[in-house]
């Protein structure tokens, strides 16, 4: 039994889960776990260390090898790998494309979905991702999909690449939408909507009216 609730955020790219998460998290006084931000992790460690994002067994080898760490950094939360702060590194163009593809692999999988269960077992954590809700914690205590329309999560992403201006809003969308098809068919922990879960579109609203939406969902929860 946990002392305090585990959150889960899954939705497509660009539908506002890693700005509502931070949010939540520090309204209700609980830790974040990007777990997206860790498949990134993987893209980036594979490529540097010459592994293909096709190649499933490496690759689980890599994802259980990965010396991942979230630090706060100036009042921001920054992503450490090997001790590195790769926190834009991650946020390229092509390692959302990898995360994707390394993420469609059981193995890898497998170790991340371990390593986010041992981050979370105590509680008082919201994880945002892809299947936090379906395969890391079904048992949540509260389970939301975060969801937008295509054009918006699209220039949504267009508004996090670094550096600015790195690619059209119609290349971003191409990907935006070709992720959407990945991520929704992929053979392990497709993309969907959990059991018991509250479906946001987030479309048309604002991230204080999602966030003041999630928090009226957490009974008991103190609102930082």
């Amino acid at each position: 039994m946990r002392s305090r609730p585990v959150v889960t955020i899954d939705g497509p790219s660009g539908s506002g889960k890693s700005t509502v998460s931070k949010r939540l998290a520090e309204a209700a006084g609980m830790i974040r776990i990007d777990t997206g931000a860790m498949y990134r992790a993987v893209a980036l460690a594979a490529r540097s260390e010459g592994v293909s994002w096709g190649d499933p067994v490496p690759l689980g080898g890599v994802a259980r090898g990965l010396d991942l760490s979230f630090r706060t950094v100036a009042g921001a939360s920054r992503v450490f790998l090997s001790g590195e702060d790769v926190s834009d590194a991650i946020r390229a163009p092509e390692m959302s494309m990898g995360a994707s593809a390394v993420s469609a692999h059981g193995p890898v999988r497998e170790a991340l979905v371990a390593k986010q269960r041992e981050m979370a077992r105590e509680g008082g954590v919201v994880l945002e991702g892809r299947d936090t809700g379906t395969v890391v914690f079904p048992d949540a205590e509260a389970k939301f999909f975060l969801d937008a329309a295509a054009a918006v999560r699209a220039r949504r992403r267009q508004l996090e690449i670094s550096p600015p201006g790195a690619q059209s809003f119609e290349e971003v969308l191409r990907d935006v939408l070709r992720r959407d098809v990945q991520d929704s068919t992929r053979e392990h922990s497709p993309l969907r909507v959990a059991d018991g879960a509250v479906y946001i579109d987030s479309t048309t609203m604002t991230v204080d009216e999602v966030v003041g939406e999630m928090l009226r969902r957490l009974p008991g929860v103190p609102r930082g």
